[in-house]
């Protein structure tokens, strides 16, 4: 048998054909089939004939004002009625799923963990339809490669891009029960400094003691040991348990403060020269629910102060 004849056998008869045999085998009169098809009897009946010459068979009995369904219609009656079912459900299934929901972001895990999940059931609470898919991480993700609407970047102020969140302090923070020994920072040199270890990352986030140490004069000041630890929020639940002395990086960890589990035992910090900047993809333009995303980011970020325990 040649190629071409054996795709004809396997091709599956018009759409339009089957629904015309389809109601006229459930109604058996092609004057009825016509009328819920919004056809003409005779357009009906070309119909019937072009896919009994298609098929080989003839599908009806055409009989005195009457119609009857051969054996051969009767298996393509079953097999026509359980796959237009099968259509039917299948497409209300799909009509009856609201469409997707989403705001994609990445961000530091730091920021995450101290700043933003804190705050996220806020945004939760009041858009229940809104799922939030967050990737925490020190990668600099591609936005559009990596299909996410946001970003909350930490980065020098210079190189800042999009809205700004808030620019950063930092200040040592620790315990209460270790502020009494802490009266000046020459005092750091007996304590433990708990840091962040980021090999071979220099422009990372990182908690970096410079900038405060910079500004108090103190380039050269040594501590007693040191305890590093490779994410920044495992450094600042170190300085809750009372086992050293962190840079505290503000207003990440306001709330820490301002419930008394940190003191800053030398008042008020120095600006780390760097900021949160909120980066948006193409995509985000068309999703409203990151748009709003963005402002409740905005409103949450002025609702705490920027600097200062």
């Amino acid at each position: 048998m040649r190629r071409e004849n054996a795709n004809s056998e396997h091709a599956l008869p018009p759409l339009e054909l089957l629904r015309s045999f389809e109601a006229a085998a459930r109604t058996l009169s092609f004057t009825q089939a016509a009328g819920e098809l919004s056809l003409t009897q005779s357009a009906v009946s070309r119909q019937i004939q072009q896919l009994e010459a298609s098929l080989g068979v003839l599908l009806f009995e055409r009989r005195h004002r009457a119609l009857a369904l051969t054996e051969a219609g009767r298996v393509l009656q079953r097999a026509v009625v359980d796959s237009l079912e099968r259509l039917r459900d299948a497409t209300a299934r799909l009509r009856a799923v609201p469409p997707l929901r989403q705001v994609a972001l990445t961000c530091t895990p730091g920021f995450a963990t101290l700043w933003l999940i804190p705050r996220l059931a806020r945004f939760t609470a009041t858009r229940p339809q809104v799922d939030v898919r967050l990737s925490a991480t020190l990668e600099v993700q591609d936005l559009e490669r990596n299909r996410l609407d946001l970003a909350v970047r930490f980065v020098p102020i210079a190189r800042g891009t999009g809205p700004a969140l808030f620019e950063e302090s930092v200040m040592p923070l620790c315990a209460p029960a270790l502020a009494g020994t802490l009266r000046t920072p020459a005092d750091l040199a007996r304590h433990t400094l708990l840091a962040i270890e980021m090999p071979n990352h220099a422009e990372a986030p990182t908690s970096d003691w410079e900038p405060w140490l910079q500004v108090m004069g103190l380039p050269e000041l040594r501590m007693k040991n040191s305890l590093r630890f490779s994410q920044y929020a495992d450094a600042v639940a170190a300085a809750v348990a009372g086992q050293g002395v962190v840079i505290g990086r503000l207003p990440l960890l306001h709330e820490l403060v301002h419930g008394g589990q940190l003191v800053a035992p030398f008042g008020a910090g120095a600006a780390s020269q760097r900021g949160y900047f909120i980066e948006s993809a193409r995509r985000a333009a068309g999703n409203a629910d990151a748009q709003d995303f963005v402002r409740w980011l905005r409103a949450e970020a002025e609702a705490v102060p920027a600097t200062g325990p």
